[in-house]
């Protein structure tokens, strides 16, 4: 049996050399000729290297050659798994399609690796089927799907039915999603020779929006348009304005962190990747995602037209801006655009350049929520200093303490949460 080519829904890709070389060794590895018996020990040989390989970097453990089919199941967009994603079972003829991969998918969960290892007479094969990862990190792989994918591993093995098999799987997908949307939480974008790619990141920081000092109505406020958003309510795009280092980015890593257990997505675009936005929303539209694009930093010069893409994507181009699409943007600047005192003269003495200075204003007038983060108080500074102090277990005589945060901020950029954060990364250094 030829298990690549009878997949119907799960077809496997021409990169998947590991599932198609495998899938032959399993079916074939009985075989009398001692010629291609010979053939099949090398290519068995070849296969657990890559195999180990794909393992080591996602942190895999247990049946490797179970946890890998698992990791082509969760990943594999198709109109089952898509329809499937954060609703659950569907109804219709799909079912009997996905029945019928399953079946197979059950089959290879099935075969005994132990007969293979033995007619082959590879007896190092065993040492897959509890395989132990040597670091419990892995560098490149998201550990919280890492563990969800082999623990769901660990349950097909259970399954005595392809029904009870097929609701494993769906459970899956309702619960985590499916492909990189599904099961990551924040991206960013990539290009290469091929086009734009959205590419997951695998290390975001686990912040909340309690871990923030102060600024409790501007908290409220992003919570308030964000909690519409994922509800599938109407939403604004939202800009998050002010001083530096006030924690606007942060809010925005807390809000992915928050809502991603009910399927909120954030993806990172860069100035200069505006004109690919619209290749972007057409990889995300029809997604059961809502997906934040996020801005950081975002601002513009006299000369720099980039604002023209993100105005026509925002509001204004033919093809209107999906339900399940928001755009999020921090900026040190209030109309995101420079503003000189020279604009004004310049109005005078030409009406033309009244125009001018308009559509670059327009822009931030896209943003139906904007919300204002200033630089903390002495008071709020010492309370951030003492709140971090606490949170990262430094021991120390508060007067001490804030005196020396005193002394550090008048050298490192003034009163902020940044500068807080650093004063505490020092005190941890010195440890």
């Amino acid at each position: 049996m030829n298990y690549a080519k009878e997949l119907i829904l799960y077809k496997v890709s021409a990169q998947e050399e590991i599932f198609k070389d495998f899938t032959w060794i399993l079916t074939h590895y009985d075989i009398q000729d001692h010629k291609k018996k010979e053939d099949l020990r090398s290519l068995c040989y070849e296969t657990l290297h890559r195999l180990i390989e794909v393992s080591a970097s996602h942190g895999f453990q247990g049946n490797l050659w179970h946890n890998y089919l698992t990791f082509l199941i969760v990943n594999h967009e198709n109109a089952y798994s898509t329809a499937c994603e954060m609703k659950g079972m569907v109804e219709g003829s799909i079912n009997d399609f996905a029945l019928h991969d399953f079946q197979l998918f059950k089959e290879l969960f099935e075969k005994n690796l132990m007969e293979v290892a033995h007619g082959l007479d590879v007896p190092v094969l065993a040492a897959i089927l509890d395989y132990r990862r040597v670091e419990e990190h892995s560098k490149v792989f998201n550990t919280r799907i890492r563990d969800s994918i082999v623990a769901l591993s660990a349950r097909l093995e259970q399954t005595e039915t392809v029904e009870g098999f097929q609701l494993q799987v769906t459970d899956f997908y309702r619960n985590f999603g499916v492909g990189k949307l599904g099961l990551h939480k924040a991206f960013r974008m990539g290009h290469t020779e091929a086009g734009p790619q959205i590419i997951p990141i695998t290390n975001i920081a686990h912040v909340g929006l309690n871990d923030l000092v102060g600024y409790e109505i501007a908290k409220e406020k992003l919570i308030a348009n964000t909690e519409a958003f994922v509800k599938g309510k109407k939403a604004n795009n939202c800009l998050l304005f002010g001083d530096a280092g006030t924690g606007k980015s942060t809010s925005i890593k807390a809000i992915v962190n928050q809502y991603y257990a009910r399927g909120l997505r954030m993806i990172e675009v860069y100035k200069h990747q505006f004109q690919d936005l619209n290749w972007l929303i057409g990889q995300i539209k029809n997604r059961n995602y809502k997906f934040i694009i996020y801005m950081d930093d975002l601002s513009f010069e006299d000369f720099e037209i980039e604002y023209k893409y993100l105005k026509a994507v925002i509001e204004g181009g033919l093809e209107r801006k999906p339900e399940n699409v928001l755009i999020y943007a921090t900026s040190n600047r209030r109309h995101l655009v420079r503003e000189k005192f020279s604009d004004k003269e310049e109005r005078q003495d030409d009406l033309h350049k009244n125009d001018t200075v308009q559509e670059k204003l327009s822009l931030v007038a896209r943003f139906g929520v904007k919300i204002y983060f200033g630089s903390p108080s002495p008071q709020e500074f010492k309370e951030i200093v003492i709140r971090l102090a606490k949170k990262h277990g430094i021991e120390s005589n508060t007067e001490t303490l804030l005196a020396e945060a005193n002394k550090w901020e008048l050298n490192h950029g003034g009163l902020s949460g940044r500068c807080a954060q650093q004063f505490i990364d020092y005190l941890l250094g010195q440890e």
